[in-house]
């Protein structure tokens, strides 16, 4: 890979996890993910390989389906409490469809 396209590349990751951590509102907290997501592909799919393209490629499908439930249960939660911020996450149901759109983009036990 060119180094300018690596640094560019890690440079959007960091850049990515900095707007996530640091975001109030439920919007620039998913725009960080998807940065983070676009920033990744590249470094997954380095080898040309077939199979790289593959993990690429199913990694990029499971992270949208992820990113989807993310916006619906914020969607879901503004719906019923008004609010938009991420300290108000309040609705039993948004919590759990919260709950599994992060697990299912950190790859934890039943989801990986």
């Amino acid at each position: 890979m060119n180094p300018q396209a690596k640094l560019i590349s890690i440079s959007s990751l960091l850049l990515g996890t900095t707007i996530t951590i640091s975001s109030n509102h439920w919007m620039m907290a998913w725009t960080g993910l998807e940065i983070n997501t676009l920033a990744i592909l590249p470094l997954i799919s380095k080898p040309h390989h077939p199979r790289a393209i593959e993990a690429a490629t199913k990694y990029f499908l499971v992270q949208a389906a992820a990113s989807t439930l993310l916006l619906f249960s914020s969607t879901t939660n503004a719906l019923f409490t008004g609010q938009w911020d991420v300290t108000q996450l309040t609705h039993p149901t948004s919590c759990l469809l919260l709950t599994t759109a992060i697990s299912i983009k950190l790859g934890l036990v039943p989801f990986h």
